[in-house]
Formats: structure tokens, sequence, C-alpha cells
């Protein structure tokens, strides 16, 4: 008799990992430590994940998930209007990481042991926005240089943000985040 998963142990597996990813990085990623924050035997993991490099990527497709359900709300409230929905989007990410400061360790994950799997998957993350960005970039007529800049000013404006607010250099509010929506919408009219 085949032995069921259990899906609660998974997610709860899931969660340790995002725990232990802060607390110690990728590289000192222990599921011996997961194991033991769960309460259960050092096996139990390897019933749900073949390995450590499927249980880290495991958590950062769920780290992905949580962001398409957030991008998905964001653009179901927005018009048609992909420059419209790329300041939501882009808003809307900045306070994902803000209020989920857990993922963003996920999100930054660097590790020279990783295989292109971990590239494509952290990358995932924003494959949707990309697309959206490729459609205002045409919408707008942009050329690729014009369109790189465009892309690394609202990028440094999101990171910026995100790691000002993070050290209390701004406060992170309503009218904050309605400043960058405000300069974020700003950057595409000037063409």
């Amino acid at each position: 008799m085949v032995k069921e998963r259990n899906p609660d142990l998974r997610a709860a597996l899931i969660q340790a990992g995002i725990d232990e990813i802060n607390t110690y990085g990728a590289n000192d990623f222990s599921v011996r430590r997961v194991a033991a924050a769960c309460g259960v035997s050092t096996a139990a993991p390897y019933k749900h994940f073949k390995d450590k490099k499927e249980f880290i990527g495991a958590i950062i497709d769920y780290v992905n998930e949580q962001w398409a359900v957030e991008q998905d709300r964001v653009l179901a409230s927005c018009n048609d209007d992909p420059r419209t929905q790329l300041v939501e989007v882009a808003v809307a990410y900045v306070k994902f990481l803000m209020e989920k400061p857990y993922y963003r360790q996920i999100l930054m994950l660097k590790n020279a042991d990783f295989d292109n799997l971990y590239h494509r998957k952290r990358g995932e993350i924003n494959s949707r926005t990309q697309l959206l960005m490729n459609t205002v970039k045409v919408t707008y007529g942009l050329s690729d240089d014009r369109w790189e800049y465009k892309a690394l000013m609202v990028r440094s404006l999101l990171f910026g943000s995100v790691f000002m607010f993070d050290s209390g250099e701004f406060t992170y509010n309503e009218k904050s985040l309605e400043n960058l929506r405000y300069l974020i919408n700003r950057e595409f009219e000037v063409h």
C-alpha cells in the first residue's frame, strides 16, 4: 500500500523552508533543521521533495504562485490600458515585498551551485510583468535603447523604494505609494 503525501505537511515544510532560507541563506539550507522545525523526522521532507534542490525549487514556485495571485488581483481591478496596468503592478510589487519581507530573500537567491532551473524559476516571477512591459514598449513605440533606460528607471524606483522603506529613510504608507505611482507614471509621459 502506497502512503499518501500529507499536503498540510508539505505546506508546513515550505513555510519552514522559507524561514530556513531567511535565517541561513540557500548555501546553508538544512533539510534536517526544516524537519526539526516542523517536528517531523529527517526523512519526512523526502516524501514530498526528491532532494534539497527540488525542495528549494518548490519554495521558489510557492513564492511565484503568491505573486501571480496578487498580480491577477491587481490586473482585474485595472482598465485595459497597458501603462496603467504596468504602473499598478509595479506599485503592487513594492507592497508585496514590503508586506511579505520573508519572500525577498527567496526572490534574491544567489547561489553558484544552482543550475539554470533555479534562475528560470526565479525569473518566472517577472515573466508576466515582462510581457506587460513589452506591450507598453510597443504601444509607445519606444526604441530598445529608450526602453532599456525606462526599464532601469522603473526597476530602480521599485527596489530603491523597498530599500528606503525598509531602512526607515522613508515611511511606508499610502502617501509614499502614491508618490511612487506618480513617479513611475511620469516616466512614461516623456517618450
